[in-house]
C-alpha cells in the first residue's frame, strides 16, 4: 500500500500525463538546512589555513579587541581616575583649610570685614581652580591650552580694567597696612575730612561742609597724605600778635595765664611752648604750642583765641592791625618843562637818510 502525503494528487497528474518519475517538491525547511550546509562548505573550501588558526585561537576579533580596551581602561585609566578623585578631595578640604586660615590672620590684624571675607573668597575660589587643573592633567586632560586662555582673558580684562584693578590694589593696601581708618580725620591734596567709609575701590570722606567726597583708592594708596588723627596726642598751633613796643614779659604771662585756666590742655609728656615766632612789618608774633587728646583738638581749636583775645584786651596788651602813616610834604615851586624849537630837536636816522645830505 502506498502511503501518499500532501503531494499525492501532484503525483497522480504526473502519471496521468504520461511522464516519467514524477518530481517531488522538496519542503522549505528542508531547503533552509541544504541552503545553510552549503554556505558552510564553501566557506570552509575558501578559507586559508592562517584564516581558520586566527577563529580557533580567537586573534584579531572583535571581541578580542574589546577586551584588550577594557583590560587597558581598567588598569590605566581607573588608577588615574581614583587618583584625580583623591587630588580634589583633599585639595578642596587644604582649601577650606588656607581659606579659615586666612580670615584669622586677618582677624588678628584688625582688617576691616569687607576684606577678610573679599580675600578668603579670592583665595577659596583661585586655590580651588588650580585643584581642578592639576586634577585634569593626572587625568589626561591636557591644560595648557585651558591655562593659555585663562591668560589672555586675564590679560585683556586686566587692559579694559586698568584704573579698577589700580583701586582695588589701593583699597586691598589700605585695608591691610591701614595708614588710615573710619573716623580719622586726614588730609591728601585738596581734600581733607574725616573717614566715612572704606570700600575695596573708593573711600568716602566727610568735611566740615557736610558733603560727601568719594576719592579713589589708588590716589590715597600712592600720594602722601596727613593723618592729624593717628597718634593719641595732636599739637594745637595757636599765633598771638601784639604791637611792637609791647612788654613781651607781661605778654607771655597773660599768654600762661589763658593757657592753664584751659583743662583740656595736656601738660604730659610735653608741655605747652611760648615763643616769638615773627617780626612782621606791624606786628610781633607768639607761637602757642599746645598739646591735647585728639578728641578734644577742635574744641580748644574753637574758644583758644577767644579766650586769648579777652585776655589781651583786660590786661591793656595793644593788639596789631596794619596801618599806613601818610606824611605831608613840604610845597615847592612847580618844575616846568625846557621850550625847545623845532631847530633844537635833534635830526632823526631818517632825516639823515633823505635830509640835507649830512
Amino acid at each position: 500500500m502506498l502511503l501518499l502525503e500532501d503531494n499525492t494528487p501532484a503525483i497522480i497528474a504526473a502519471a496521468a500525463q504520461g511522464g516519467g518519475k514524477p518530481e517531488v517538491p522538496v519542503p522549505e525547511h528542508i531547503q533552509a538546512v541544504d541552503s545553510i550546509k552549503s554556505t558552510i562548505v564553501d566557506s570552509v573550501k575558501n578559507m586559508n589555513v592562517s584564516d581558520l588558526k586566527d577563529v580557533i585561537t580567537g586573534e584579531n576579533t572583535l571581541i578580542k579587541d574589546g577586551l584588550r580596551e577594557l583590560t587597558k581602561l581598567t588598569v590605566e585609566f581607573v588608577p588615574k581616575l581614583l587618583i584625580a578623585i583623591l587630588i580634589l578631595w583633599v585639595g578642596m578640604k587644604l582649601c577650606k583649610m588656607l581659606k579659615k586660615f586666612i580670615i584669622r590672620a586677618l582677624d588678628k590684624k584688625g582688617a576691616e570685614p569687607s576684606l577678610k571675607t573679599f580675600l578668603g573668597s579670592l583665595v577659596d575660589v583661585l586655590m580651588k581652580a588650580m585643584v581642578i587643573i592639576m586634577a585634569m592633567d593626572v587625568i589626561g586632560i591636557k591644560a595648557t591650552s585651558f591655562i593659555a586662555l585663562l591668560g589672555a582673558m586675564g590679560l585683556a580684562i586686566g587692559m579694559a580694567m586698568q584704573g579698577t584693578l589700580q583701586n582695588f590694589a589701593g583699597g586691598v593696601i589700605i585695608l591691610l597696612m591701614k595708614p588710615f581708618k573710619v573716623d580719622d580725620y586726614i588730609e591728601c591734596g585738596q581734600y581733607k575730612g574725616y573717614i566715612k567709609e572704606i570700600r575695596i575701590f573708593h573711600t568716602f570722606m566727610r568735611p566740615f561742609n557736610g558733603r560727601t567726597i568719594i576719592i579713589p583708592n589708588s590716589e590715597l594708596a600712592t600720594k602722601s597724605l596727613i593723618n592729624h588723627t593717628k597718634e593719641p596726642l595732636i599739637r594745637l598751633d595757636v599765633v598771638a600778635s601784639v604791637a611792637y613796643g609791647s612788654d613781651l614779659a607781661k605778654v607771655k604771662e597773660v599768654l600762661w595765664e589763658v593757657i592753664k585756666a584751659e583743662p583740656l590742655v595736656q601738660w604730659e609728656p610735653k608741655v605747652p611752648v611760648i615763643a616769638v615766632s615773627e617780626l612782621n612789618s606791624s606786628s610781633v608774633d607768639l607761637s602757642i604750642w599746645l598739646w591735647v587728646n585728639v578728641e578734644d583738638y577742635w574744641e580748644v581749636w574753637k574758644h583758644i583765641r577767644e579766650d586769648i583775645y579777652i585776655a589781651f584786651n583786660n590786661a591793656g596788651v595793644e593788639i596789631p592791625f596794619p596801618q599806613v602813616t601818610v606824611h605831608q610834604g613840604k610845597s615847592g615851586d612847580p618844575i616846568h618843562m625846557e621850550h625847545r624849537t623845532v631847530v633844537d630837536r635833534p635830526a632823526s636816522v631818517e632825516g639823515e637818510k633823505i635830509g640835507t645830505g649830512n
